[in-house]
Formats: structure tokens, C-alpha cells, sequence
């Protein structure tokens, strides 16, 4: 595996000894992750694939999009959270207390106590943290309601589009920031992994724009995420990790589930 004359270090295959997961490192010493890198004694690192860029308030407003118009907002991350609401501050928009919030999880959801009084009369979140999930409680509100959902400008996130789309739900998709690749080559051709975790398609990209020649060659490869699980497929990979499922809602437990499973056939 290599680019540019670069060797991408090959895992052990023998035992489990590192784990990548592409999203920058949790900032509480008390996270999961560290909990699960103590109990299998592996090593978790954390490179970010991807950086988020906020679109302008000069861009969003070519758009024309009027955000006091729409009486539903779907989030599916805390980066579109955090947009959503500094756009709102830009262009001095006011948000309703009648306004109502569907996520994708309950921890999305949370997120909201950062910026609104939170009642759970107006928060809503996927049980399972799945996209049937989020639709099935957008179905029991949708009626007369207005929904906008802010995304990346390359969002690559259509489920979603197609089911508003499908029950003729009233909605726009504001473009409030963008995606762009990391430089990953150090890190990749310095360290070995034996297993890489990604939570976006846009993830999938970076490493493909990375290492256009990337083998997977024995790498056990995760996804969380219908669309990031897609967007590894789709790339010609063999996917083994998969979340969120009914009885993996996380990453974390995803990869729990793995390496007991792992240890067992050894």
C-alpha cells in the first residue's frame, strides 16, 4: 500500500493492537474509548480525516433561505448544531421556544442544551440512532410542520432528503459549512493499525484522496452510520464493524462486541 512512494504500515494480524478512530480525541479523560483501550489493552489513537469549515454569513445568505419560516430543524450531528446556530446569530435570526428539534441520537440531542431551554415537549431523537429511527418520529409530528435541515455543502447524506421528499414534507437543506480532507499521509504511513473506524462518507473520502491506492490488506475496517457503511462498500472494501445496530447504538459498543468476539476466536 502505497502513495507517493510512501509505505502504509500493515497491521499485525495475529493480535489487535491498534486502533484508529478518525475523529479528533475525546476531550473527558473519562471517555469510553479510554475505558475500552484499558479493558482489551490496545491502543486507541485519534486522527480527525476531516475539518469543518462554516460557510460565510455573505454565502448562506444567497441562498435566501428565511430560518424563521420553518417550525422543524433535523440534526444529525453537533457540527450542524453549532452552525445552525451561529448562522442564526449572524444573520440575526431569532429561533422560536415553539420551534421544534429532531436528531439522530440522544446524545445530538443534549448537544441542544448548549443553545436552547431544552423541553422534551420540542426535542426529539432516534431510539435506535438510526435514520428509520429519526423517521419514524418525524412521521408522528410532521403534520403542518415546516422543516429545515442544515447540511454540509457537500453533504452526501440523501436518506434523509428522499424520505422528506417521499411524504411530501415541506423542507430546504441549507448549505451553513463544508467538509474538507485532511493531510492524513504522516500519520498513516508512520503508525500501523489494525483496525480504522469512520463516521462519515466524507471520512471515506479523505482516505481515498489520501491514499488512492489504498489495500485494506487484512484491515478490519468500521463504519457508523447507513451512509458511512455505504460509502466503504461502495469504495471496494470489506466492512466488519458496523453501527449503530439494535444492539451496538454506538461505536464504542460496536467495537466492544468485536473484540470479545475477537478474543474468543483466537
Amino acid at each position: 500500500m502505497t502513495q507517493k512512494g510512501k509505505k502504509i504500515a500493515e497491521p499485525d494480524k495475529k493480535k489487535l493492537k491498534k486502533i484508529l478512530i478518525t475523529q479528533p480525541k475525546p476531550e473527558s479523560p473519562k471517555s469510553a474509548y479510554f475505558e475500552l483501550a484499558k479493558k482489551f489493552n490496545v491502543d486507541m489513537e485519534f486522527i480527525p480525516f476531516i475539518k469543518l469549515e462554516g460557510i460565510p454569513c455573505k454565502e448562506f445568505r444567497k441562498q435566501k433561505i428565511e430560518i424563521a419560516l420553518y417550525s422543524s430543524v433535523i440534526f444529525t450531528s453537533k457540527n450542524a448544531i453549532d452552525h445552525f446556530f451561529r448562522i442564526c446569530e449572524e444573520v440575526k435570526c431569532t429561533v422560536s421556544q415553539e420551534t421544534k428539534y429532531f436528531c439522530i441520537n440522544e446524545s445530538v440531542a443534549l448537544y441542544l442544551q448548549k443553545f436552547i431551554l431544552y423541553r422534551k415537549r420540542k426535542v426529539f431523537f432516534s431510539a435506535d440512532g438510526t435514520n428509520k429511527g429519526l423517521f419514524d418520529v418525524i412521521n408522528k409530528h410532521k403534520v403542518n410542520e415546516k422543516f429545515i435541515y442544515p447540511c454540509s455543502e457537500n453533504q452526501q447524506d440523501n436518506d434523509i432528503v428522499g424520505w422528506l421528499k417521499n411524504h411530501q414534507c415541506e423542507f430546504v437543506t441549507p448549505f451553513m459549512y463544508r467538509t474538507i480532507s485532511n493531510d492524513i499521509t504522516l500519520h498513516m504511513t508512520e503508525h500501523q493499525f489494525d483496525v480504522i473506524c469512520f463516521f462519515t462518507p466524507s471520512g471515506v473520502k479523505s482516505l481515498m484522496e489520501n491514499f488512492p491506492t489504498f489495500n485494506q490488506n487484512g484491515t478490519i475496517i468500521g463504519a457508523f452510520g447507513g451512509n458511512t457503511s455505504k460509502a466503504i462498500e461502495e469504495a471496494g472494501f470489506n466492512l466488519q464493524i458496523k453501527a449503530p445496530e439494535p444492539q451496538v447504538p454506538s461505536m464504542v459498543a460496536a467495537l466492544e462486541k468485536f473484540l470479545n468476539e475477537h478474543a474468543k476466536s483466537k
